[in-house]
C-alpha cells in the first residue's frame, strides 16, 4: 500500500484501559487501536469537515504495551480510506474506514455561528436514549455488592471501553469540551479516562446509596461555610452541575449533623441507572422534588423553612425554560436562570457544590458561596440574579480546567448558543 498519511505511536503500560484488559498479560484492546487510527485520519484532514466511522476492521496480532506502531492511511477512489496498523514491520490490524459526514465544529474564535434554535442543545440531552441493558445493569449491581468495589472497578474497564468505542455522538461532544478544558487537543488517554471516570462515580453512586461510607476517603472544602449555615436554620440552595459526583453529599452529610439535602429535578430525566440504584435501596433514596409540577415551589419553600438545602443540577437547559448566554470555555454557552431566580425569589442563599472524583477511592468536596439573596442588593434582583449566573459560570470553568476529567456532559453543550469568543467570567476569592 502507497501510505499518504502516516504516523507512529507508542502507548506506554500506564493507560487505564489496560488495567482490565487483561490483568496480568496487558494487551492493547482493538478498540483502542481503531481509536487512534481514527485520531489519526481525521487530523491528516483537518482542512475538511467529513468524519469517519470503522467500515471493516481485521485484527492480525496482539500488541503489548509500549510497542511502538506505525499507522498508515490511503484514500480510495471511492471515498473510503484503507488502513494498516504494523508494530516493527509486522502486521497488527488493517481494514477500511468510510465516511460518517457531521458537520464541522468551527475552529475560528471570531466566526459568529448563528444559532439554529436556542434549545437546541437542551434537546440533544434530554432526548437523548440510554445506552445498555437492564438485565446487565441488574448483573453488574449484583456482582458489584457481592464481590466488592475492588473488583467492580476492574470489571468497570469492560463497560467504559464498550462506551469509549460505540457512542460516536458522546465522543464528539467529549472531544470538543476536552480541547477547550486542556487547550489541546485530547488524546485517546485523555477521553478514556473521562469515560472511565463517568463509570466510577455512577458505580460508587451505588455504593453511597447502601451507606458503605467507610470506602471513601473524602476531603472537604468549605465546610465551615455549611457549618455556619445549617447553623442559621433558614435553608439554602446547593447549586452543582453535572461535574463529579452530587451524590456524594450523603457521604458528607452524615458527618455534619443537621445537613439534610432535598433534590429539585426533572424526574421524568432522571436515569434509568439512578431508579435502579434508588430501588435497590429505599431507605437512603434521597428526597425528590419533581419540578414542572404546581405544588414544586411550594414543597421548595417548605424544605428551606424546615433549615435543608435543596440541591439543583444548574448547567443544563431544557425545552423553552429561561436562560442566560455566559461565556463558558472561552465559548457562549446557555445555562438555565430558574434555579437562581427561585434562590432570589425565596431570598435564600446559594451555595455552588461539586464532588470532585480524584481517582481509587478519593473524592474531594468544594463549597463556595454564589450569592445571599436574603440582603437585598442595591443594583436589584434582575441584576444580582444575572452576576449570581456569571458567578457560577466562573466557577464551574474553574474546576473543570482544574479537574478536566470530571466532566460529564456528553453532548455539544455549546451548540445553539454558539457566537465569537467572549472573555472569561471570573471566578469569586
Amino acid at each position: 500500500m502507497t501510505a499518504v498519511g502516516a504516523v507512529t505511536v507508542t502507548i506506554g503500560a500506564e493507560h487505564p484501559a489496560l488495567a482490565g484488559h487483561f490483568p496480568g498479560a496487558p494487551i492493547l484492546p482493538g478498540v483502542l487501536l481503531l481509536d487512534e487510527m481514527l485520531r489519526a485520519v481525521e487530523q491528516a484532514q483537518a482542512c475538511g469537515g467529513t468524519r469517519w466511522r470503522i467500515g471493516a476492521a481485521k485484527f492480525v496480532k496482539p500488541v503489548r504495551p509500549g510497542e511502538t506502531l506505525t499507522l498508515e492511511h490511503e484514500p480510495r477512489p471511492n471515498g473510503s480510506i484503507r488502513f494498516h496498523i504494523a508494530s516493527a514491520g509486522h502486521p497488527v490490524a488493517h481494514g477500511v474506514l468510510v465516511p460518517a459526514i457531521v458537520p464541522a465544529e468551527p475552529h475560528d474564535a471570531q466566526a459568529a455561528a448563528v444559532p439554529a434554535g436556542p434549545r437546541a442543545s437542551g434537546a440533544q440531552w434530554a432526548d437523548a436514549p440510554e445506552r445498555g441493558s437492564a438485565t446487565l445493569l441488574r448483573i453488574m449491581i449484583f456482582l458489584s455488592l457481592r464481590l466488592g468495589r475492588p473488583v467492580a472497578r476492574g470489571l468497570l474497564h469492560l463497560i467504559a471501553v464498550y462506551f469509549f468505542a460505540f457512542a460516536p455522538g458522546a465522543r464528539r461532544g467529549a472531544r470538543a469540551y476536552l480541547r477547550r478544558a486542556l487547550g489541546r487537543e485530547p488524546g485517546a488517554t485523555d477521553r478514556y479516562r473521562q469515560v472511565y471516570a463517568f463509570a466510577s462515580t455512577i458505580l460508587d453512586r451505588l455504593y453511597l446509596m447502601h451507606e458503605r461510607y467507610d470506602l471513601f476517603a473524602i476531603s472537604i472544602e468549605g465546610e465551615e461555610l455549611m457549618h455556619d449555615t445549617v447553623a442559621l436554620g433558614s435553608g439554602a440552595f446547593l447549586l452543582g452541575a453535572h461535574l463529579g459526583s452530587f451524590e456524594i453529599m450523603s457521604a458528607v452529610g452524615r458527618r455534619r449533623p443537621g445537613l439534610r439535602v432535598a433534590m429539585a429535578m426533572y424526574e421524568r430525566n432522571a436515569s434509568r441507572v439512578a431508579a435502579f440504584f434508588r430501588a435497590a435501596n429505599r431507605v437512603s433514596a434521597p428526597e425528590i422534588i419533581a419540578l414542572g409540577q404546581l405544588e414544586a415551589m411550594l414543597r421548595i419553600r417548605d424544605c428551606l423553612d424546615e433549615g435543608k438545602f435543596v440541591g439543583m443540577l444548574a448547567d443544563r437547559t431544557l425545552a423553552d425554560a429561561p436562560a442566560q448566554v455566559v461565556s463558558f470555555l472561552g465559548r457562549a454557552a446557555l445555562f438555565p436562570s430558574g434555579p437562581m431566580r427561585a434562590a432570589a425569589a425565596l431570598r435564600r442563599p446559594v451555595i455552588f457544590m461539586t464532588g470532585l472524583y480524584r481517582g481509587g477511592n478519593h473524592y474531594h468536596v468544594v463549597f463556595r458561596q454564589i450569592a445571599d439573596f436574603s440582603r437585598p442588593d442595591p443594583a436589584g434582583r434582575e441584576a444580582a440574579v444575572r452576576a449570581a449566573i456569571a458567578r457560577y459560570v466562573a466557577l464551574l470553568e474553574a474546576y473543570c480546567r482544574s479537574d478536566p476529567y470530571n466532566w460529564f456532559n456528553f453532548y455539544d453543550f455549546w451548540h445553539g448558543a454558539d457566537a465569537p469568543a467572549l472573555p472569561a467570567p471570573r471566578a469569586p476569592v
